[in-house]
């Protein structure tokens, strides 16, 4: 099964949102494997957040994403990087489906409620960031025999 990495940005987290993104999660079949809710480092975002450095947008970002708690999770599926991004909706909340957390609860790119990531390279990469193996519990759900041929 592939994992990803998501993360309930704080702004999810102030709005009361954490337990609406958990059950979407569930309830599509995608099992939580390791969750953490805590204020992000500001060299654990920076870390995270690399690839976007030179760009103007970075520092905005950083200071946000460091503003509050957030929570972090490894979510296993398959194809749970795929799956959650489609859970999540587009990254830009205007063009993001009804029925997706950003298309649901999101107005702003700035302030977009969730992060997964966007390739299993990546997944890896942020899931090591954030993550100990130690902390990652490896289990079967009762149900994955009604999710998988």
């Amino acid at each position: 099964m592939e994992q990803t990495y998501v993360m309930v940005k704080p702004d999810g987290v102030q709005r009361g949102l954490v337990g609406e993104i958990v059950s979407r999660i569930e309830k599509r079949g995608l099992k939580i494997i390791a969750m953490r809710l805590n204020v992000i480092a500001e060299a654990t975002a920076k870390e995270h957040y690399g690839e976007h450095a030179e760009r103007p947008f970075f520092p905005s970002l950083i200071e946000f994403i460091t503003s509050g708690p957030s929570v972090s999770m490894v979510v296993e599926g398959k194809d749970s990087v795929k799956v959650m991004r489609a859970v999540n909706g587009a990254t830009n909340p205007v063009d993001a489906a009804p029925g997706t957390i950003r298309g649901d609860f999101a107005l702003d790119v700035g302030r977009n409620v969730v992060h997964a990531s966007d390739s299993p390279e990546a997944a890896a990469r942020e899931i090591a960031i954030h993550f100990k193996d130690s902390e990652i519990a490896a289990y079967s759900r009762v149900d994955e025999v009604c999710l998988y041929e």
